[in-house]
């Protein structure tokens, strides 16, 4: 099925561009989000009559999208769960998490517009794409931590689960029994 795209798709094309894509895809995904228009004799005069005004908006929402890029670019955000002393996250960080945690700084940021290739669930610092309009896309660091402290100690570049395994291997003998202690009593009831 061919289409005109209305705005810059990834891996697709630009504003203008009459593309051959999957029905599905076209029918479930452009036409309805209106990112384009079928290709008919119609819609081609359609758009021509409208590409100054389509082009405008364009640039406007770009331009609104680089401004609110230049305040998040490079921010780091801190995310507290709880994991195991290997690093792994009991559960994930989501995209959804990552929106939250930017709506907690003041940028209002559409879940959809944070790219995760994968759920997050391990400890460290994570690099997340935030794709805030189709050409304007910025870095964000996801400091995932089990305290404040922790996340301290990564975002200076310690390896939080290399030191879990250094005070396991020293031993602690925290978990060892005091004389009385946990001793079952037997009652004849």
């Amino acid at each position: 099925m061919e289409v005109i795209l209305l705005e810059r798709v990834e891996k697709l094309g630009r504003i203008g561009d009459v593309v051959s894509v999957k029905p599905g895809y076209a029918r479930n995904f452009l036409l309805p989000r209106g990112k384009a228009l079928r290709a008919t004799e119609a819609n081609r005069r359609k758009f021509e009559a409208e590409r100054a005004a389509i082009e405008a908006e364009n640039a406007r929402r770009r331009a609104a999208a680089e401004a609110e890029a230049k305040a998040i670019d490079g921010l780091s955000l801190v995310l507290i769960r709880q994991a195991s002393n290997a690093g792994a996250l009991y559960g994930s960080v989501a995209a959804r998490d990552i929106a939250e945690a930017l709506a907690g700084l003041g940028h209002r940021i559409a879940k959809s517009a944070v790219v995760l290739d994968r759920p997050i669930k391990t400890l460290g610092l994570h690099a997340v794409r935030i794709v805030l309009h189709p050409e304007v896309s910025v870095a964000v660091t996801a400091n995932v931590a089990r305290s404040p402290e922790e996340a301290e100690l990564q975002a200076k570049g310690v390896d939080v689960t290399a030191l879990g395994r250094e005070e396991e291997a020293a031993g602690t003998d925290d978990d060892t029994l005091e004389p009385g202690e946990g001793e079952a009593t037997a009652s004849g009831v």
